[in-house]
């Protein structure tokens, strides 16, 4: 006890929890239709309906609808940013080995195994000749509903097709899944050519023992721990165990001695 009361107030550190995927342990090739890499779940590739760039239409799975596994060291050569060996792809097809596949997407679905407040991606697309005007978006959903978006407009500065890279994120709210997808300048969805790298989803820890939540260690956490034990608030479960008791007080000790 005189460890705690002669504590002095801490400024939180503010640190947060990240699942990354950058798929370089995956073997090359198809790994289905619903998939779930290093905590990132990958599902519902390609199944909507849109218009192509050409004007015609497709419809759910018309580009394949598997999570695929491509190698990217020839990207590399050219994209810093590449995470070698592997990209995903999404799609039907894919070639072993070197050569790369940069297969149709019209949208993919990913979550992390909990609500978060930051996500980014590497995409490598093509820009210019068909893809020139479309607009991609980055939507996080929080229970199915779109609460944040990133949009950016694929580069038309006319001739030929080409790769280019743009790193994607989200953050400012929480949100639990993220939908990437295209549109037409007419809102339209569409498709674009992609492959992705370096998935990450980040959601904030927060320190157990800063009972009031002013962002500060002090002696003030102590009688905001009391007043949550009498009122039997969530702030009360120190250990974790999802129930308030005399055991939270001991628990809330040890919890503020380490810090955060």
């Amino acid at each position: 006890m005189r460890k705690l009361m002669a504590i002095t107030a801490a400024v939180l550190a503010g640190s947060a929890s990240a699942q990354s995927a950058n798929f370089d342990g995956e073997t090359e090739g198809f790994l289905g239709t619903n998939v779930t890499v290093t905590g990132v779940t990958i599902w519902d590739v390609n199944q909507n309906s849109g218009i192509n760039p050409d004007g015609s239409t497709f419809g759910p799975g018309d580009y394949g609808d598997q999570v695929v596994i491509e190698d990217a060291n020839l990207l590399a050569n050219d994209f810093p940013e590449v995470s070698p060996d592997n990209v995903l792809s999404f799609g039907g097809s894919f070639i072993n080995g070197d050569n790369l596949t940069i297969n149709l997407m019209s949208q993919v679905f990913m979550s992390p195994k909990t609500t978060v407040n930051y996500f980014a991606a590497d995409l490598f697309y093509y820009e210019n000749g068909p893809w020139g005007g479309i607009e991609v978006i980055v939507e996080g959903q929080a229970g199915g509903v779109p609460v944040v978006t990133q949009t950016f407009v694929i580069s038309d500065l006319g001739g030929r097709d080409n790769v280019t890279h743009r790193r994607v994120e989200l953050s400012g709210v929480s949100f639990d899944t993220v939908r990437i997808y295209s549109e037409m300048p007419d809102g339209t969805e569409t498709v674009f050519a992609t492959v992705m790298d370096n998935v990450t989803f980040e959601s904030p820890v927060t320190c157990v023992a800063d009972t009031n939540g002013d962002g500060v260690l002090s002696p003030a956490d102590f009688s905001a721990w009391i007043a949550a034990f009498n009122a039997m608030s969530p702030a009360c479960d120190q250990n974790g165990d999802s129930v308030c008791s005399p055991a939270d007080f001991s628990a809330w000790i040890a919890n503020y001695n380490a810090g955060c």
